[in-house]
């Protein structure tokens, strides 16, 4: 086990006092806290030197933290949903090495998310480490673009998980019934909105049912990944593809007609499925040991994906004999249509069914982190209504009219199921929205904080710089990609839409910034409570 001299508090330390604008003007003392571990007592004496009272309780293991980053991303659910972009982009090709590929330079982001989080474990999270790396002149300005951009990302992500869940169910409706049955849009919007119904109910639970959770989507997502990759190679039998085409066969079906950018456009299934690792750092109040817990979590939870997500596009391209005749196929997602031809129909619902549940504990599992970004950001008055937001309730101990607000604003994005161009568009929005709030204050780290951070228990040392730079150059490009449409003659059925979501939300904050919020926002604002000590919500409700 490692310690991190930062970390180590005596029952005396001073605290620093703030006034409104977060100028140090007293020093208090934190007082011993009894009736709790040492662990809980540190990560709450910690959290109050970055400004913040604890009022969560502390009920996330490291396990349940991992699980938590894990949750999200869901290796099984993202290749089953987004294997339609690499057999666009390049078919067995793309299948096998535009993961890979994306994965390295994505790596390097979690690696520069994690140093942060390390140093700074709050549910403030990004918007946080922009403030405090930034200069000072730029500050408040850096913290509200990573605010405003995590939350765009995190609403429509949850959106587009959950309609995702809608096609996987819709596709499986379609498979037992050999396609006699073809649900409408209307039909997949009633089952869309139940899913955002139930979801807002289980997850206005208590800290410990989340947690709980986290664990069973852990086994899910090792029992369909794993089982999904043995059973497109086992049973695929004489249907299998040769090894050469599956690991070498190339056909663009995008309609570019440059190849090279063809296979660019197949990363947009690992981007997108690559995406809310920063859960572990939103979630970090509720994480006993947090400085240590969050970055572990991040990198787990992303190198884990990785590889279960390659070996899964690797069974994939296996099973796939035929791309043009996987792209005949009427069902919503053409991973239906493989798993048929190699299971049958028993086999493929069962594993299929498998994967409905995962995405559903996929969607709570970023409902849930959607919150405490709502909650975090509100708790600096930083969203309308931030008063509401930011309440906890003191019967689950949970924000959970944040946890409504999420729902409710995913819920009207939900409304563009009606335009499948513009609900598509959800997808590259929520990638865009999120990696700008990821590289955001990396970029501030690289730039104007090299000097400013004071190392957690992992730190990347000097290699902080190049790598924190690969992430920066990766998500640039990305963001381009990502903005455009997949066909080089678009119209209106296939236009990508997404620059609009993106800008809708950039127009608003940047006016509300400009009209209004730089003569009041300061970035993170202290919320001590110099009444009481470091307690956690625990103690203050007499609970365990």
């Amino acid at each position: 086990m490692y310690s991190n001299p930062a970390l180590q508090f005596s029952p005396s330390d001073k605290m620093a006092k703030y006034n409104d604008t977060g100028i140090v003007t007293e020093s208090i003392s934190v007082n011993s806290q009894d009736g709790i571990s040492p662990v809980h007592q540190e990560d709450n004496i910690l959290l109050q030197k970055l400004g913040y009272k604890s009022q969560f309780k502390r009920e996330f293991s490291l396990l349940e933290t991992i699980s938590f980053s894990m949750a999200i991303m869901a290796a099984s659910c993202g290749v089953t949903t987004g294997y339609s972009y690499p057999l666009l982009s390049g078919g067995h090709f793309a299948m096998v090495w535009a993961w890979p590929i994306a994965c390295a330079f994505v790596l390097c982001v979690a690696a520069s998310m994690a140093e942060l989080a390390s140093s700074m474990p709050t549910s403030a999270g990004l918007y946080y480490f922009s403030a405090k790396m930034a200069s000072k002149e730029r500050s408040a300005l850096a913290s509200w673009i990573t605010g405003w951009s995590n939350i765009t990302g995190q609403v429509t992500l949850i959106c587009s998980i959950d309609f995702s869940c809608t096609e996987l169910i819709t596709t499986a409706i379609a498979m037992s019934t050999d396609g006699a049955v073809v649900l409408g849009s209307g039909a997949t919007f009633g089952i869309l909105m139940g899913i955002h119904l139930t979801q807002a109910i289980f997850c206005s639970a208590g800290t410990r049912i989340l947690a709980r959770m986290t664990v069973v989507t852990m086994v899910l997502i090792l029992t369909t990944s794993i089982g999904a990759t043995i059973s497109l190679l086992v049973c695929s039998g004489d249907q299998r593809a040769s090894s050469i085409d599956a690991w070498t066969k190339f056909e663009n079906n995008t309609g570019w007609s440059n190849n090279v950018w063809a296979f660019i456009l197949a990363f947009t299934s690992p981007m997108w499925s690559l995406t809310g690792y920063d859960s572990a750092a939103h979630i970090a109040e509720e994480t006993a040991g947090a400085a240590r817990a969050a970055p572990i979590a991040i990198l787990v939870g992303v190198l884990g994906t990785e590889i279960l997500g390659w070996l899964y596009f690797i069974g994939a391209s296996y099973a796939t004999n035929s791309v043009p005749d996987i792209l005949q196929s009427k069902l919503a997602l053409p991973l239906g249509q493989v798993f048929l031809n190699v299971m049958g129909k028993k086999g493929a619902l069962t594993l299929w069914c498998s994967i409905i549940v995962l995405q559903y504990l996929c969607g709570c599992s970023q409902a849930v982190d959607a919150s405490r970004v709502i909650f975090a950001f509100s708790r600096d008055n930083a969203l309308p209504g931030s008063r509401w937001w930011k309440r906890i309730n003191h019967t689950t101990g949970s924000p959970v009219n944040a946890v409504w607000f999420a729902m409710v604003l995913s819920a009207i994005c939900g409304t563009l199921v009606f335009s499948t161009a513009a609900f598509n568009s959800l997808a590259s929005a929520s990638v865009i929205g999120l990696y700008i709030s990821y590289v955001t204050p990396i970029y501030c780290r690289v730039t104007w904080g090299k000097d400013k951070l004071q190392p957690g228990p992992f730190n990347l040392g000097w290699w902080s710089f190049p790598i924190g730079w690969i992430g920066i150059s990766w998500v640039a490009f990305m963001v381009v990609m990502l903005l455009f449409p997949y066909t080089q003659t678009a119209n209106v059925q296939t236009m990508n839409y997404s620059i609009v979501i993106v800008m809708a939300v950039f127009i608003f904050a940047g006016g509300s910034w400009i009209f209004s919020a730089r003569h009041w926002f300061t970035g993170p604002v202290p919320n001590i409570d110099w009444q009481s000590d470091s307690s956690s919500y625990s103690e203050k409700h007499n609970t365990e």
